[in-house]
């Protein structure tokens, strides 16, 4: 392509002869942590915008210039396909060796190992799925396999029925053609839950009924940090109050978080690129293992599949090669009964995505997952269409610097879908706005996210000699939220079975709950030393006064009716609840 003043630096950088001219000129883009933001623009906005630069006059002139004078480069866009004949007519039909239980538990992960061929590239030449038919209810659920390197090819699959299942294969290598076999799905074990679902439209519970409320955090890159570091944050999840965690799949480049990973998803090198038809199965293999220690400690694994932060090339991908990560990622993972889906953490900031590919990366996700687990995508700047079919619930970023959980209530009516605040800022002492919030701005925000019917997400940004923020790499806990945050956790479980929702709330104070049965006031950052009430006649009600940020609940002696008036102590972050009798 020809380079001019409209071109995406994005489109420029990825020229290599291009990218050559712009660190001529610009020599701090090399290792820029912003680069993902500048990629978006042209050189005429960031020539605009730029505060650590100054353009002398005529560089910009300069640059468009010499970038006009450059032949445009080849392009490579060769999209691998499955071979027609990739085992010879004498190999016999359904001949590889297949391993798998007897029995599979209820929402259990259930998998077939295939030993089959290995020449060529598997991961694109051999198509393989398998049919799974239950003989109870005689459904039949389709599922994709996937190659595991070492002629390995393995099949999962989450029954959700108890009872006799069969399954055939399908598969162009005529070994792994037409297996079959039969097990026995038994009853969940204690702690099953089954995944997670939507629920009275703007809430969850898991698959056996129970409510399930988010309560969140975001570790992002806390896979790729090495076995040590994984397995202490793992322990302070485990005493954490957190039952779910944002993380990529893919490894992260960005402040405080410029370390090297030991893994790569694909063969190749940062120094002489990547083969991205070919799979490294370890990093996928670490990936699950991981997301199953999950599932363990009851934490869902919210699991971001693209994200820009990136030096090595993965958010650039080809698009046939994000959609064969994308077939292979939801193939071995899909199964995972903790597994949602991620689109992209701030899609908007990634310069190569248009609006078309995430419509496509949904439509791959989706098809191949028979499970229907939870999928939705994160926005930076710009909220994207929550309201398309298959968007199962509202990932927010806020998009104003103050007011963040206040809005869950106006995002709700707008989508009429649950509503999870999944950054509203972080706890911590970094130069940036969004990472330098106090524990107690965390802890209103979740307040008020929870009043207004929505789920916040926590997050953790203490400066650390070694840079290790719970936010990126995980670790240790270093905040004043967490417990206040388990508290309120705590008080929502002791709520309503069908969740919070908003209800007509004072000019001052919103609350939520269920009409005449339920209510839970929030007064925030005022301090009222009093508040009085009128309430219908006829219904007695237990009052509460909660300090939130002190962890108290004081029950006031008798119930009360009509019009009434309750003592508070006057300072901030203080909630009433009643309860009818």
């Amino acid at each position: 392509m020809r380079f001019d003043e409209q071109t995406k630096i994005g489109h420029i950088w990825a020229d290599p002869s291009g990218r050559k001219v712009l660190l001529k000129h610009l020599p701090y883009l090399e290792g820029n942590p912003y680069l993902s933001f500048m990629k978006m623009r042209t050189l005429p906005m960031l020539a605009e915008s730029d505060q650590t630069f100054a353009w002398p006059p005529g560089l910009l002139e300069a640059i468009l210039a010499e970038l006009a004078s450059l032949a445009p480069a080849p392009t490579e866009d060769s999209v691998p396909a499955a071979a027609k004949d990739y085992e010879s007519p004498a190999t016999p039909i359904a001949s590889a060796k297949v391993v798998y239980p007897q029995e599979t538990e209820k929402w259990g992960v259930f998998e077939a190992e295939l030993r089959g061929p290995r020449h060529g590239n598997p991961f694109v030449d051999v198509e393989l799925s398998a049919e799974f038919a239950c003989g109870e209810d005689g459904r039949v659920v389709r599922v994709p396999g996937f190659y595991d390197g070492d002629g390995v090819y393995r099949l999962r699959f989450m029954p959700d029925a108890e009872g006799k299942w069969s399954f055939v294969t399908r598969s162009n290598a005529r070994s792994l053609d037409r297996i079959g076999g039969q097990w026995t799905c038994v009853p969940a074990a204690a702690g099953n839950r089954g995944p997670v679902r939507v629920r009275n439209t703007f809430h969850f519970a898991y698959a056996n009924g129970d409510s399930y409320i988010p309560v969140g955090t975001t570790c992002y890159a806390w896979t790729h940090q090495g076995r040590e570091l994984e397995e202490q944050t793992l322990r302070t999840l485990a005493d954490s109050p957190f039952n779910k965690l944002r993380m990529c799949a893919f490894p992260k480049f960005y402040q405080y978080n410029e370390d090297e990973p030991e893994l790569y998803p694909f063969e190749g090198s940062p120094e002489e690129g990547w083969d991205f038809a070919r799979f490294r199965p370890e990093f996928f293999r670490h990936l699950e293992n991981r997301i199953a220690d999950l599932g363990r400690l009851g934490i869902e694994a919210d699991l971001i599949l693209f994200h820009p932060y990136d030096r090595w090339g993965f958010s650039e991908m080809k698009p046939w090669a994000d959609d064969l990560y994308l077939r292979y990622a939801t193939a071995r993972l899909a199964a995972f009964r903790n597994i949602w889906w991620s689109l992209a953490n701030e899609y908007d900031l990634m310069w190569s995505k248009e609006e078309a590919d995430w419509e496509r990366f949904a439509r791959i996700v989706t098809e191949n997952d028979p499970y229907g687990h939870l999928i939705s995508i994160h926005n930076c700047f710009k909220f994207y269409d929550y309201s398309r079919p298959w968007i199962t619930h509202c990932s927010v970023q806020r998009i104003d610097v103050y007011r963040t959980a206040e809005n869950a209530n106006d995002w709700r009516e707008q989508w009429r879908k649950p509503v999870v605040v999944d950054e509203c800022a972080y706890e911590g002492n970094i130069d940036l706005g969004w990472g330098n919030i106090t524990g107690q701005e965390m802890v209103r925000r979740f307040w008020e996210g929870a009043v207004r019917g929505g789920y916040v997400g926590h997050g953790e940004t203490y400066l650390h000699p070694d840079d290790i923020l719970w936010w990126s790499k995980g670790g240790r806990l270093h905040g004043t939220s967490p417990a206040r945050i388990a508290f309120l956790r705590k008080i929502m479980e002791e709520g309503p079975a069908q969740g919070l929702d908003p209800l007509k709330s004072e000019w001052d104070a919103p609350s939520a709950g269920v009409q005449d049965e339920h209510y839970l006031f929030y007064y925030g950052f005022n301090q009222p030393s009093y508040r009085s009430f009128r309430m219908k006649p006829g219904i007695r009600y237990k009052v509460e006064v909660i300090d939130t940020w002190n962890m108290t609940i004081d029950r006031l002696p008798e119930p009360y009716e009509g019009t009434f008036r309750i003592e508070l102590p006057g300072r901030p972050y203080m909630a009433i609840r009643m309860t009818r009798v």
